[in-house]
């Protein structure tokens, strides 16, 4: 029995006839496997949402986030907005 390589994972899916067929036209004239279809149809899925394709683009994205949501300047502690603005 062939081992499978780390980190692939399998997933049974079913199509209707007329849906299968369709893919496998475009399989053909795209010159490349079900699975490269597959591949490449669930990374356009997970950009339209907003999700990292990997765990290096999740990375990234949470460095940004943690990034953005820190304050450029740090407060000064013992001052408050509303401190200074009612001594007009």
């Amino acid at each position: 029995m062939a081992r499978r390589s780390e980190g692939v994972r399998r997933k049974l899916v079913q199509f209707d006839e007329e849906t299968w067929r369709g893919l496998d036209l475009l399989a053909h004239d795209q010159m490349k496997s079900f699975d490269e279809l597959s591949a490449e149809a669930f990374r356009d899925l997970l950009r339209k949402y907003g999700q990292p394709e990997n765990l290096k683009a999740a990375l990234k994205q949470s460095a940004r986030a943690t990034h953005q949501g820190s304050p450029k300047t740090p407060a000064t502690p013992g001052k408050s907005r509303s401190s200074s603005m009612r001594r007009s």
